[in-house]
């Protein structure tokens, strides 16, 4: 990859990521972590509103807008694919965003990815084999309460169980498995973290009230704790 090149990608991933280190480009572009120091430096004096937290890597200025970025064919099919995929989520409010978004996208494509990828979208199918009588319509809204760190009221029902429980909870994270998104989130009810169905939330209501970041990490939470709700 030419440096012009590579300089072209670090600006669209830095406008597509809110914080990016040397050592993350460095292993992506496989380079050294000094070139991508020149390469920033570069985009400095070209005028570009780089700057840097320290200790913690590169970011872009709010509001600073870059020429639209073009899709290759591949990258606008692989789009086209994903959209198949979510459609078969039980949650309309993700459905309906997903494809909110990917209209934005697609007005950025060239006349004539945009005609291929329509063929393409007629010519998949995904087929789900799993019967689910759930659906849901809170996922949306559920995630930003957990990057913004809002408390969430919900009425719960458990399965095989028709009493319905209202629950105060942290949302911290969540996951999908067999076509069911899962929420992870600490229960002030049960006071320890549980894990709850986004399909079994009857009711919820997004509190102004805001928790402590506890820079939950998914990954840790796998490794040792069982799934409760």
């Amino acid at each position: 990859m030419s440096q012009l090149s590579r300089l072209i990608s670090i600006l669209t991933l830095l406008k597509s990521k809110r914080l990016l280190t040397a050592t993350e480009l460095a292993e992506k572009y496989d380079v050294s972590v000094r070139t991508i120091y020149r390469d920033i430096r570069k985009l400095e004096d070209a005028g570009v509103p780089v700057y840097t937290i320290e200790g913690r890597g590169y970011s872009l200025m709010d509001h600073y807008t870059v020429a639209p970025v073009q899709f290759t064919e591949k990258q606008a099919n692989a789009l086209i694919t994903a959209q198949h995929i979510v459609s078969q989520s039980k949650d309309a409010s993700f459905v309906n965003d997903f494809n909110d978004a990917l209209t934005k996208i697609k007005s950025v494509f060239k006349s004539s990815v945009q005609e291929k990828s329509e063929l393409l979208h007629d010519k998949i199918h995904v087929f789900n084999w799993t019967f689910e009588e759930f659906s849901s319509n809170a996922l949306s809204e559920i995630q930003l309460a957990i990057t913004n760190f809002n408390y969430v009221e919900i009425n719960y029902k458990k399965a095989n169980d028709y009493k319905v429980s209202i629950r105060k909870i942290e949302p911290y994270a969540m996951y999908s498995t067999n076509h069911k998104w899962i929420l992870i989130a600490y229960c002030h009810l049960r006071k320890e973290m549980r894990s709850f169905r986004i399909d079994r939330i009857e009711q919820y209501k997004i509190l102004h009230e805001k928790f402590e970041d506890r820079k939950f990490n998914i990954q840790d939470y796998f490794s040792y704790s069982p799934y409760k709700h």
